[in-house]
């Protein structure tokens, strides 16, 4: 007999204790509270910006600066292609130049020489001008293959692939040697920092808004992030949306990350997490009666975060307007 009333006596010495533990504590009238409706997603890291770091001329990939993760600026050369034409062509105009000048020389001479003849009269001023044309004529044949010139430099410095914003290189889609097209992509460069992708199922759409606060992360580490912008073209049953977030990591583009959506709300009974204690594998908490304090059995659900603190949700056991010692001094 003794052994079967050692644990009835056990629980008495445990709830007198209790009771004595809460007879200055505090108290709250049970009251249905607003509830967040949850709704957990995957987000995934996106850069702001994924642009295109394109070729400007056509040739052969002859130097190639960056990889897949490497960190670039603004204007830092990615690549180097060559069109070994362009160098003929260099060499085919610096030949003509070579031979204009030298008529331009003979053209020049003569025309001093028939300066100084139309001063004795020896020719007409007829002659002098035609001299003076050809001169002319040479210069401009000079200017005009100079600015050749300076066209075919400028395709050839054109075969820098250039960095068109400061960020990572996401993809390299060429490799050392490949001949490439003009204005076909040598590099992808994400920029302009990051933010979560995430999809919605439709049927969650309405109830998105932008500027609603979520939350990221899993167990032992939730933050928080902003809905920025919610887009109006529902694609396979989903909708697109992007979420401004802190901190957020931008080594690895494409992680996914775990996201919980705020899509609606519902009545519930919640008590702060210190009303409760488990007896026996049960939950209890102390309701204040007219004869005094006394324990109920309760149900709780799922926790709830207010002004930092957590909350449980009672599912049964509780009604409005009952009063519960919290425990709080």
């Amino acid at each position: 007999m003794q052994l079967k009333t050692l644990p009835i006596l056990l629980a008495t010495t445990s709830l007198l204790a209790n009771l004595a533990g809460l007879a200055f504590a505090g108290s709250i009238e049970i009251a249905p509270q607003g509830v967040t409706e949850w709704k957990s997603v995957f987000g995934q890291v996106e850069t702001r910006d994924r642009v295109p770091a394109r070729a400007r001329t056509g040739g052969t990939m002859v130097a190639l600066d960056v990889t897949e993760g490497d960190s670039v600026s603004a204007g830092q050369r990615l690549a180097m292609i060559e069109d070994p034409k362009l160098s003929f062509q260099i060499d085919a105009l610096d030949a003509r130049l070579t031979s204009l000048q030298a008529r331009l020389e003979t053209a020049r001479s003569e025309l001093a020489r028939g300066e100084q003849l139309i001063e004795r009269g020896v020719i007409t001023a007829q002659r002098l001008e035609t001299l003076q044309t050809s001169v002319d004529v040479i210069d401009g044949e000079i200017a005009g293959l100079g600015s050749e010139r300076l066209v075919i430099e400028q395709q050839i410095a054109e075969g820098e692939v250039l960095s068109p914003e400061a960020g990572i290189v996401l993809s390299v889609p060429v490799s050392l040697g490949s001949v490439v097209a003009p204005g076909e992509a040598v590099a992808v460069v994400g920029g302009g920092g990051v933010f979560l992708r995430l999809s919605v199922p439709e049927r969650h759409a309405e109830d998105l808004a932008e500027g609603d606060t979520i939350e990221i992360g899993g167990e032992g580490e939730v933050r928080t992030g902003t809905l920025a912008k919610l887009y109006p073209q529902i694609d396979g049953g989903r909708v697109a949306a992007d979420v401004e977030v802190e901190g957020l990591d931008p080594r690895f583009v494409g992680r996914r990350v775990p996201v919980r959506l705020p899509v609606g709300e519902r009545m519930a009974i919640v008590v702060p997490q210190s009303a409760l204690w488990q007896s026996g594998g049960l939950d209890f908490v102390m309701v204040e009666a007219a004869d005094g304090a006394a324990q109920r059995v309760v149900v709780p659900g799922g926790r709830v975060m207010r002004d930092g603190e957590v909350w449980r949700e009672i599912l049964t056991g509780l009604h409005a307007g009952d009063v519960v010692v919290t425990g709080d001094e």
